[in-house]
């Protein structure tokens, strides 16, 4: 990627946040009122003005309206609020429905807002709670963006969204990203990450907020991939630590969870008591993204994993009942399909 770095193009650079809300060319920094206005009494226009915006309960607001063609090259956010209770959404050439709805927290890989470094290439998340993505979002006639706060008290979001406008690449495809929750998952049943997709594409990433409901180790189900009416899966995992890129139950030979967070593979411990591994009700966020082996499909994709654990004899497994979230990223043509409902503010809630 830093080989093109030297390359000219005719696209033209805009950016939106809260000093220039339209993106259009020469109109940052105009601001007169806004949440920095008492703050730069005295200095005059231009100086920190209208640094965010506040969005009140139970409000959806439109932060970006953009024509096309244009390539979104990165999105940056924070907030104050409740992660889990922010909804990101953003449509594509004036589809009805979004082709992304996930709470904020969960889209950039730490769904609780408890805040653990990411350095993923795709996302990156920096001290403290700076949502940062990096993920190519072309578009042919128009990019839609709204954040809805599904809480009922007022929010504050500070944001920039950088990109281009120009012509795009004719084979490129339309970014997608998909919130599920399961609590509980039945038992002896798989949890579905993704279902539903119709079109051609290739699936780039996935994010998993887990829960523990039992004790001992609770990672050994597997990854599986249907793509194109597959009544078997074309691509079948060993195990959920395999997967999300480590091995033996993320776990040194003193039963402590190490951690990591790499360019396309991360695992992090959200709650835990007392530093043991074994004990129910502990939290992991863990991510994988498919940078350089994107998963390919032509017509339909499903992936499902496993939830199993280790009965009490530790001889065989354990279907588990745990609490499971989960962010599919992929891209494809359109028209996409509409995604099914977002849960209710009350079954979201992460306690």
């Amino acid at each position: 990627m830093l080989g093109n770095l030297s390359r000219l193009s005719k696209r033209e650079s805009r950016s939106i946040s809260a000093e220039n809300m339209t993106g259009e060319k020469n109109m940052g920094a105009l601001a007169r009122e806004g949440t920095g206005a008492s703050a730069a009494e005295g200095l005059g226009q231009g100086w920190k003005v209208s640094p965010c915006i506040e969005i009140g309960p139970e409000a959806t607001v439109e932060i970006a309206s953009v024509s096309g063609p244009g390539l979104i090259k990165s999105m940056w956010f924070t907030i104050i609020g409740i992660p889990r209770y922010t909804v990101l959404r953003i449509y594509w050439d004036h589809q009805p429905h979004p082709s992304v709805e996930v709470p904020i927290g969960d889209f950039f890989v730490g769904a609780s807002g408890n805040f653990k470094q990411v350095s993923a290439l795709p996302i990156c998340v920096n001290p403290v709670n700076g949502y940062n993505s990096y993920f190519e979002m072309p578009f042919n006639k128009h990019c839609r963006i709204t954040i809805e706060n599904l809480n009922d008290e007022k929010m504050t979001l500070f944001y920039q969204i950088n990109y281009e406008i120009g012509e795009i690449d004719k084979d490129a495809a339309y970014f997608h990203a998909s919130f599920r929750r399961t609590n509980p998952l039945p038992y002896k049943e798989v949890y579905t990450i993704v279902d539903g997709i119709k079109g051609t594409g290739h699936y780039v990433g996935t994010y998993m907020y887990w829960q523990t409901n039992n004790n001992y180790w609770w990672g050994e189900g597997e990854i599986k991939f249907y793509l194109d009416g597959d009544m078997n899966p074309s691509i079948c995992g060993t195990g959920t630590e395999d997967y999300f890129g480590g091995a033996w139950s993320f776990r040194t030979k003193d039963m402590k969870y190490l951690e990591y967070t790499t360019p396309y593979l991360g695992f992090s411990v959200d709650r835990i008591d007392n530093n043991n591994c074994d004990i129910s009700n502990t939290r992991f966020n863990l991510y994988r993204f498919h940078v350089q082996d994107p998963i390919h499909f032509k017509e339909d994709l499903k992936v499902n994993i496993q939830a199993l654990g280790w009965r009490s004899n530790f001889k065989r497994y354990l279907p588990l009942m745990d609490d499971i979230s989960s962010v599919a990223y992929w891209y494809q043509t359109l028209p996409s399909k509409p995604f099914k409902p977002l849960a209710d503010k009350d079954y979201l809630e992460i306690i």
